[in-house]
């Protein structure tokens, strides 16, 4: 996909799984990341940036085998995140080698502040390794994107210098980051206004935008970027990232759809025009928030707008009455144009697995033979239980399934009681990583913390619970019950998720599922301790957009 031939539209840059990955707690797998890849590709995004692969041997993984499978000829732009370093570049390309169009972004920092106190490097060194290191992404890809870390407090007349350097040295793309979520919609539009006027050279390139939402204007911020000449805006699903997050995906693309009138003129475009400005598939918006919600075990806040559970929610009285004589007196979008609609029955007990494996080709679902089997099982079990069974009601066995953490200990057996005049008791039984299983009771405050505090005297693993929250997937007394949980272990989270018609069972499955994501690491932490490579691990925790 060239980007270059399209300036007249916005390109959307995903980002979710890399700076979106920052997020405490939303580490992913190699296998999680594939499945939200996927999805990207469906929802219609140009680039998706898949990793930093010289962070890690995972990050590595996750950028190739998204490049092998999902960077085809006619899908997205891989990118691999590098610092202004030959060993990054060197590592990014070699992961995007399978891609059909593969990206290098590379990035330094330009601001005085990180200047003096992180590099300890003057501007004309800066200038000479931002020349020479997009050079030589230069002569892996022909798609070379940079960036001037923390452009939004840089000195702007240093500014131009770097980013006329980077583009006379191959950059396609030159991206500008609020890194730290500082600047106001004004300031950040005069800062691309800039650009467009003092870069001699930037028609040879794309503008791009990168900011996060500390003060709660980055969406506003990109918005105006664009009235004054950028024309890649880099997102996340959902708005994560670290500390308060990106600018969200959903809220840009909907805004440039709802308003596409205001903005037509700044893309040269007639006032009524209809054509999209975007090419995201806006159906699909809410199914991505969904699995990246449930993937990453970040729960989206019910206000959150377009895609949280209050957006086309309407409780005045007065909001009712409008909306029931006509949708556009309190609703600017139709909640079908970002994929919302009514729940349909589709199976039942008596249902197939062609049946079921269709319709879940059909919401976008394209499982392993492995996958799929699991799933069924799930399926035909939870048919039992309900007479209806939804779309909603499918997403959340599949989506309980494919984000199942490395299944080290199983969960084989659990029994609470409690009540009123009874003190809530659990029993539970787990199949340990050797085989061996294992039975424990313990008492709590409720029938959750029982069954936890049952868990940890077998797995015993310290760690705190920081997070515990239970959604309904479906109306009705008997819905499906979503629970997400978040602990914590030597100041890093790690997420669970689970699905079940029983809360208690969901509970003790999304605890199990977060102590094994745990038990992992620690067991790949001890892998890593007996041959260790030196990495530069304090640069690459500090030197991020």
């Amino acid at each position: 996909m060239n980007t270059q031939a399209q300036p007249e539209r916005i390109i959307i840059f995903d980002t979710t799984l890399r700076d979106g990955e920052q997020s405490p707690g939303a580490t992913l797998n190699v296998d999680e990341k594939l499945t939200i890849a996927r999805q990207l590709a469906r929802l219609g995004v140009d680039v998706i940036e898949a990793g930093f692969p010289y962070a890690s041997v995972g990050d590595f993984e996750a950028v190739q085998k998204i490049a092998q499978t999902v960077g085809v000829e006619s899908g997205p732009i891989i990118c691999g995140l590098a610092r202004a370093t030959h060993q990054d570049i060197k590592a990014a390309a070699e992961a995007l080698k399978p891609a059909a169009h593969a990206r290098i972004h590379t990035f330094i920092a330009t601001s005085d502040i990180h200047l003096e106190y992180k590099l300890k490097k003057t501007r004309q060194e800066v200038m000479a390794i931002a020349q020479e290191m997009v050079a030589y992404a230069k002569s892996f890809v022909s798609d070379v994107e940079f960036s001037p870390e923390d452009a939004g407090r840089s000195d702007p007349e240093f500014l131009y210098q770097v980013l006329e350097l980077a583009i006379a040295a191959g950059a396609t793309t030159v991206n500008i980051p609020d890194t730290v979520g500082y600047t106001t919609p004004s300031e950040f539009g005069a800062l691309i206004r800039g650009i467009k006027e003092n870069v001699p050279n930037i028609d040879q390139a794309i503008i791009s935008v990168h900011g996060h939402n500390d003060l709660g204007l980055a969406v506003a911020n990109f918005l105006e970027a664009v009235k004054n000449g950028a024309r890649q805006l880099e997102c996340t699903i959902n708005g994560i990232g670290e500390r308060a997050g990106n600018a969200a995906l959903e809220e840009l693309v909907m805004g440039l759809h709802v308003r596409r009138q205001y903005f037509n003129p700044f893309l040269g475009r007639p006032v009524d025009s209809q054509a999209p400005l975007t090419n995201i598939d806006t159906r699909q918006i809410y199914k991505t928030s969904r699995l990246v919600s449930n993937l990453t075990g970040m729960l989206v806040q019910p206000n959150k707008a377009i895609v949280g559970g209050n957006a086309f929610a309407h409780e005045s009285g007065i909001h009712q009455d409008g909306v029931l004589k006509h949708k556009l007196t309190y609703e600017i979008m139709d909640a079908q144009s970002i994929g919302l609609t009514d729940n349909q029955i589709v199976l039942g007990k008596l249902s197939g697995r062609n049946a079921f494996r269709s319709r879940l080709q059909e919401l976008g679902f394209d499982l392993s033979e492995t996958d799929l089997n699991k799933a069924f099982v799930k399926f035909k079990d939870l048919a039992d239980k309900k007479k209806e069974l939804t779309d909603w009601d499918l997403e959340a066995i599949v989506n309980d399934e494919i984000q199942q953490a490395p299944e080290l200990f199983r969960l084989e057996f659990v029994q609470v009681s409690c009540g009123s005049s009874a003190r809530p008791t659990a029993t539970v039984t787990l199949r340990t990583p050797t085989g061996e299983e294992l039975t424990d009771a313990a008492i709590g405050t409720g029938p959750v913390d029982a069954v936890y505090k049952a868990i940890n005297r077998v797995v015993n693993v310290p760690n705190q619970l920081i997070e515990f929250a239970v959604q309904s997937v479906t109306a009705g007394i008997d819905a499906i019950g979503e629970v997400t949980i978040r602990l914590r272990h030597n100041k890093r989270v790690y997420s669970g998720h689970a699905a079940n018609t029983d809360i208690i069972v969901a509970s003790a499955q999304a605890y199990v599922n977060a102590l094994n994501r745990l038990y992992g690491a620690l067991q790949a932490e001890e892998a890593r301790e007996v041959k260790r490579e030196p990495k530069e691990e304090s640069q690459l925790s500090s030197q991020k957009l």
